[in-house]
């Protein structure tokens, strides 16, 4: 297998490992407030997300940047927690281009932090390539497609329970970000670093 084939691979696994489930709520409750005819705004947002996780994780893994994994660790949590309170107050679906504006930047930021995550695993990984460029590439590519492949699944799922159970947005959007809340308030005490 060569190396491009073996960090692609690496980047799906890590992005879709359940072990990993804080950053798949993130991806869900980034969703929850979209529809499906809104599917180019949302990948535009999951691509802006990967933009900025693909920046820190590039600058960590070349020790430009150095954050200690237990403040990250908390703030992966407060990304769920504040894109879940944006969800539960958003009350339509329809918004406007200032706001798309400020969600993308709001989730390049983010995608900053969820990039520090995943350099502490990746660094591992990588220490004995001579050459950072094409694996981090790879990786990066592999962490966009298993977002892509999360993102499906959950559009997917919804318009099939829209479809059976006449689930409306709204609903389906407290749910999952009512989900997101609870869950990230937890790990925003269990991961507390101060």
């Amino acid at each position: 297998m060569n190396i491009f084939n073996f960090y692609f691979k690496i980047g799906i696994n890590h992005i879709t490992d359940f072990a990993g489930y804080d950053h798949i709520l993130f991806l869900v409750t980034l969703c929850a407030v979209y529809s499906i005819m809104q599917w180019r705004q949302l990948l535009l947002l999951i691509t802006a997300f990967t933009i900025g996780h693909s920046i820190t994780l590039a600058l960590a893994i070349l020790n430009i940047i150095i954050i200690p994994s237990k403040i990250i660790e908390f703030l992966i949590p407060l990304t769920i927690f504040v894109t879940s309170v944006t969800n539960i107050f958003q009350k339509s679906t329809t918004i406007s281009t200032k706001i798309l504006r400020l969600k993308y930047i709001t989730a390049m930021f983010f995608g900053l932090i969820h990039g520090l995550g995943f350099s502490n695993f990746l660094r591992g990984v990588l220490s004995s390539e001579q050459s950072l460029f094409k694996p981090l590439l790879a990786f990066n590519l592999g962490l966009e497609a298993g977002q892509f492949a999360i993102v499906f699944c959950f559009i997917i799922i919804y318009v099939i329970l829209k479809k059976l159970l006449k689930v409306n947005e709204r609903e389906w959007n407290l749910f999952f970000s009512g989900t997101g809340f609870g869950i990230s308030t937890i790990l925003m005490f269990e991961r507390y670093p101060f």
